[in-house]
C-alpha cells in the first residue's frame, strides 16, 4: 500500500490553528465577566493538554496570543446608569424588515452572531452604541439597507 493511504503521515501534518479576530488598531480589547471567565478557561484547558503538544509551534502559537489577549483585556462592567442607552455588554431587541432579534453586544473574542452575540467593533454594534429605546438605525445588510427599530436594551444582573 502507498504511503499516501496510510495513517502515518497524519501524525506528522502540523496543526493549524485559526488566528483570533483582529482588534483594529488602537481599539482596546474590552471584555465582559463572562467573556474574559471564557478566555482564562481556554489558557487553563490548554496548558492542561499532554507534554507532547507544548513543544508544537501551534500550541505556542495558541498559547501566546491566548496570553496576550487576557493581558490586554480591558474589563467592561455591565451599565448602571441609563439603562435604555445601549452600551457595551447591552442585550438590544430590535424589530426590523426579517422580525425582531435579539444581539448582546461583546468583545471581539466572545463573539458569535449565530447566537446572538456580536462585536463591538462590528457595523451592526456601532450603529446600536450610544442609541436609546425607540430609535431607529439603518444598517447595512446582504439583502441592501434595513432599518432596526430598538424595542429594549437589558443588562445582565450583577
Amino acid at each position: 500500500m502507498s504511503k499516501a493511504f496510510t495513517s502515518e503521515e497524519t501524525a506528522d501534518a502540523p496543526e493549524v490553528v485559526a488566528p483570533r479576530a483582529p482588534l483594529p488598531p488602537g481599539v482596546p480589547n474590552y471584555v465582559t465577566a463572562r467573556g474574559l471567565a471564557q478566555l482564562r478557561a481556554e489558557l487553563v484547558a490548554l496548558l492542561a493538554e499532554p507534554a507532547a503538544k507544548e513543544r508544537s509551534a501551534a500550541h505556542t502559537q495558541r498559547r501566546v496570543a491566548l496570553e496576550a489577549r487576557i493581558a490586554t483585556a480591558e474589563l467592561v462592567a455591565p451599565s448602571r446608569h441609563d439603562v435604555d442607552v445601549v452600551r457595551f455588554g447591552a442585550t438590544v431587541a430590535v424589530a426590523g424588515p426579517g422580525g425582531p432579534r435579539r444581539y448582546r453586544i461583546v468583545g471581539v473574542d466572545e463573539a458569535d452572531p449565530a447566537q446572538g452575540s456580536i462585536a463591538f467593533t462590528s457595523p451592526l454594534a456601532r450603529a446600536l452604541l450610544g442609541r436609546s429605546v425607540g430609535d431607529s438605525v439603518r444598517v447595512r445588510a446582504p439583502r441592501g439597507d434595513e432599518r432596526l427599530e430598538i424595542e429594549s436594551v437589558e443588562y445582565p444582573a450583577g
